[in-house]
């Protein structure tokens, strides 16, 4: 049996967005309940050369929406970097599952062999096949930010278990 890119791609996209939103949720409520400034929350980073929550989640939505998008053959939509709470990054989530949404499922398939360049033109330009993009590279950098915002609230006291990180599948 062979799985699609599209079928290995937007379903797993939709489902951790979909739970990343909610784990943020979880989190605002968390701040409101304890009486902590949101922004403690938004500004957590585990170690002082990561990324803070904020940024983890954008991260996090650009690679749902761009890795299809690039699959595609589509043009990746440029998002400003604006988000300054919760509910911006919510919104942020809800965009980005609106966009991904968009995107012809066949497209995605056709783009196994298509040759992705990221970084086109820097010293760290690196070409790769859609296969190889999606699989290698896309998946894990989406999972790798999502793991890490979720680990930041977690280490930060808000109630999270298994089943917040995994959403509903």
């Amino acid at each position: 049996m062979t799985v699609s890119l599209s079928a290995a791609s937007l379903p797993i996209f939709t489902q951790m967005l979909n739970a990343l939103g909610e784990i943020l949720a979880k989190a605002e409520a968390h701040a409101k309940a304890i009486s902590i400034e949101p922004e403690a929350l938004l500004q957590a980073r585990l170690f002082p050369d990561m990324f803070p929550l904020l940024r983890q989640v954008q991260i996090a939505a650009d690679f749902a929406k761009s890795v299809p998008a690039r699959l595609a053959g589509q043009e990746v939509p440029a998002w400003d970097d604006g988000e300054q709470s919760f509910a911006e990054l919510r919104e942020r989530i809800a965009r980005t599952l609106q966009f991904i949404g968009t995107i012809d499922p066949a497209q995605i398939d056709a783009g196994g062999e298509r040759e992705i360049v990221l970084r086109p033109g820097t010293p760290k330009e690196k070409r790769l096949i859609g296969r190889t993009y999606l699989l290698h590279y896309g998946l894990p950098q989406f999972f790798f930010h999502v793991t890490t915002a979720y680990d930041i609230l977690r280490h930060n006291g808000v109630n999270l278990g298994k089943r917040d990180y995994m959403g509903a599948y």
